[in-house]
């Protein structure tokens, strides 16, 4: 007759410490992903106004209707977004109208030329250490 093998089971010490190491590390894991997360959001940004700039310029170089409106400092999204409705380039231009953190663009058109902000956008570049000319230089559609 063979003996059986005794099992063996965790103790309550040993699932403590491995609680203990899961939180450890998630909490490491957790603050390295918070730079991560407002990059991306400064990224979506970005390239959203881009993208808005370009899509205006094109539609008023083409002339195309209501694009005569897009004057003075501060422009109605609304405004904008029907031109980008119209021009069929952008797939959800109601969602493009706002910056990473959620809030709406502002847009103004001066020297012939469209300047698309975003506070949450400018407060983010000047925590990183930017100054005005340094962010005109690296987002001319911006600033």
């Amino acid at each position: 007759m063979a003996k059986k093998a005794k099992k063996r089971a965790l103790t309550l010490l040993e699932i403590m410490i491995v609680i203990f190491l899961i939180g450890v590390i998630s909490a490491v894991v957790g603050y390295n992903l918070k730079g991560t997360t407002a990059e991306g959001k400064a990224f979506k940004t970005s390239e959203s106004a881009k993208r808005i700039h370009e899509v205006l310029a094109l539609e008023c170089a083409r002339g195309l209707a209501g694009t005569e409106n897009l004057t003075g400092d501060n422009i109605e999204i609304d405004q904008v977004q029907r031109v980008l409705e119209k021009s069929g380039l952008i797939k959800n231009p109601k969602s493009m109208m706002k910056d990473g953190w959620g809030t709406q663009f502002k847009i103004s058109h001066k020297d012939d030329d469209f300047i698309i902000s975003s506070d949450a956008f400018k407060n983010h570049c000047v925590a990183k250490g930017m100054n005005d000319e340094q962010m005109r230089e690296k987002y001319p559609h911006m600033f």
